[in-house]
């Protein structure tokens, strides 16, 4: 299928290229006729035809697509509070587009047939209508506006973080090309920092302020865990150029700019444990294990070890090229229990106790 399309673009693009050295040819040549290059009305009708027929082809390998890759409903797996609000402004938005979408289309090809150029036929025109350019000029400003309205109002209702609400602050360290991840510690309250305070032979790699109380019992981990149904507050920095955190199953990103501290905010709502259980997420988990399972026998046959199973995870990663390691920029998140997250807090070292001396 990917051969099939490949083949038909690199098709498309060749008649472009024709078409548009015909043009060029046509505004250079000088013909002493001044009716040769002109169009006749076979050119017009077989154009017409054509332009139909790539309507069907638009119309076609849309529903093949939809049918054969489409993944219905298009989002339906968000793990915090915000999310189905997300995925409705997201849904509604792909709806209206591609409605608009297959109107304009077909309008576009249709009229392009109807009206094709025929000798001693004239267009009919309009020099101006304000009565037609007032209907396609508020219309899309009325849709316009009501999309805006609801995304702005879906935006400010998520980034109004409670501070009532006693949210757990977490600060995500961004480098070129890992995350750390810092809690408040037992104040939830995290210390002064400052990447030129970092001193890798004290083991103080986030630059926290030694001389700081608040800093004393912050804790810093190489994965992020967070109680679900508690309300968590992401202070967002980076030590080098510009990455973004981007935690797809929470419909949460923001950039981490150097230089300044960026937050976002979300409540988890289902556990790790939770989401693999879903039979959304059994399906696809079976079906990527079925794939590696193919691949493994070349592996082995090869004397290779055979690829690892799949098991499901929340994750953070790198929405910004940020360099050559990009891709796998990238840290485990484990959402769990109020009771399993302080378990696990109380392993961790503060880093107070964390310093070489």
């Amino acid at each position: 299928m990917t051969a099939l399309l490949t083949i038909i673009v690199l098709v498309f693009i060749l008649i472009a290229i024709w078409q548009m050295v015909k043009i060029f040819d046509l505004a250079q040549a000088r013909q002493e006729s001044t009716t040769a290059g002109v169009a006749t009305d076979k050119d017009n009708t077989m154009n017409g035809y054509l332009m139909m027929g790539f309507l069907a082809f638009i119309y076609v390998i849309t529903i093949v697509c939809c049918v054969k890759y489409g993944d219905l409903p298009l989002m339906s797996n968000s793990a915090s509070e915000h999310g189905p609000t997300i995925d409705n402004l997201m849904v509604i938005s792909m709806v209206i587009i591609f409605f608009v979408q297959t109107v304009t289309q077909f309008l576009l090809h249709y009229f392009a047939y109807k009206y094709k150029g025929e000798k001693g036929k004239k267009a009919l025109f309009f020099a101006d209508n304000n009565k037609l350019e007032f209907i396609w000029t508020i219309i899309p400003v009325i849709v316009l506006a009501g999309l805006i309205i609801y995304g702005l109002n879906t935006w400010i209702n998520i980034m109004g973080v409670d501070e009532s609400d006693d949210p757990l602050v977490v600060e995500l360290y961004a480098q070129q090309f890992n995350w750390k991840a810092r809690y408040g510690g037992a104040d939830n309250t995290l210390g002064k920092a400052n990447v030129r305070l970092i001193d890798i032979d004290r083991a103080n790699i986030l630059g926290l302020d030694e001389s700081d109380p608040n800093a004393q019992d912050d804790v810093i981990t190489t994965e992020l865990h967070l109680p679900v149904g508690r309300p968590v507050l992401f202070k967002m920095r980076s030590q080098d150029v510009l990455h973004s955190a981007y935690m797809p199953h929470f419909r949460a990103q923001m950039n981490c700019v150097p230089g300044m501290i960026t937050q976002f905010g979300f409540t988890p709502t289902k556990t790790t444990a939770q989401m693999r259980e879903t039979q959304q997420m059994k399906d696809k988990v079976q079906h990527i294990n079925e794939i590696r399972t193919e691949k493994s026998k070349a592996l082995i046959a090869k004397g290779e070890d055979a690829l690892e199973r799949y098991e499901f995870d929340y994750l953070l990663l790198c929405n910004k090229i940020c360099g050559k390691s990009h891709y796998n920029m990238q840290m485990k998140i484990v959402v769990e229990t109020q009771e399993e997250y302080d378990a696990w807090m109380k392993e961790q070292k503060e880093f107070k106790n964390s310093l070489i001396n």
